[in-house]
């Protein structure tokens, strides 16, 4: 077999119908599209509309509520802080704060603080300074000989 024998499938490449080209062709003058009006014209494009009828998105009830001045905080996993540490990417000689996180690149950027999760492994005695920690990160870091604190003033608990 050489590359020239290479065929596609048959009926796998339909070839595009070539409207607007007379009207011996069966699509000529308005290419199908039929008389006036804004779907006869280019560009259009009507999302979601169903003709007059409700739209779907608008008769299924809505759920749930957004809050709007709720907190996003920057999530760390001990396991991945453990791992910064290993890397000598964070000195823990002094305290470990969020704008050293920052630096070190384990958080791109603070948002409305850092919270701490207590996922992977940790052994590091190292003293952090965050906005929220779960019970779990804080039992894990004190086991390890360290100290977490926990910023006043956010309930990020």
């Amino acid at each position: 077999m050489r590359l020239h024998d290479l065929r596609d499938n048959p009926g796998a490449a339909k070839k595009a119908k070539r409207v607007g080209r007379g009207v011996g062709s069966g699509k000529g003058k308005t290419a199908g599209r039929g008389m006036k009006g804004q779907k006869s014209r280019s560009g259009v494009a009507i999302n979601g509309f169903e003709g007059g009828q409700m739209p779907l998105y608008q008769r299924l009830p809505k759920r749930g509520f957004n809050k709007p001045n709720r907190k996003k905080y920057a999530v760390i996993n001990l396991g991945i802080l453990q791992k910064f540490i290993d890397a000598g990417k964070i000195c823990i000689d002094e305290a470990v704060t969020e704008d050293v996180l920052v630096d070190s690149g384990l958080v791109r950027r603070r948002l409305d603080g850092v919270r701490v999760l207590a996922k992977g492994g940790f052994s590091s005695k190292v003293d952090l300074n965050v906005t929220g920690a779960s019970a779990a990160a804080r039992k894990a870091v004190e086991d390890a000989g360290g100290s977490l604190t926990v910023a006043t003033g956010h309930a990020a608990e």
